[in-house]
């Protein structure tokens, strides 16, 4: 049976290694535990970063067409349903 975890490696400066474990303790959590909270925490900012480019993107889109209100929005997006 294949193990469950994989391991990583990578490299940080001293100064960092010891922060990252003095928050692991302060936190009540294994550094492992803590590294998986912080990527699940970075990928949503990701995903909020993107939903916010793309609103921008749609928003001078929209202006474009000569849509302005969340109304003339709503409109379009519910009239054929």
């Amino acid at each position: 049976m294949g193990r469950a975890t994989k391991v990583l490696g990578f490299s940080v400066s001293p100064e960092i290694a010891e922060e990252y474990e003095r928050l692991a303790a302060r936190q009540q959590k294994t550094k492992s535990k803590l590294f998986r909270q912080m990527l699940e925490i970075y990928k949503a900012k990701l995903g909020e970063e993107e939903f916010f480019r793309l609103q921008r993107r749609m928003a001078r889109r929209a202006r474009r067409k000569g849509v302005f209100t969340e109304r003339e929005v709503e409109k379009i997006v519910f009239e054929d349903r």
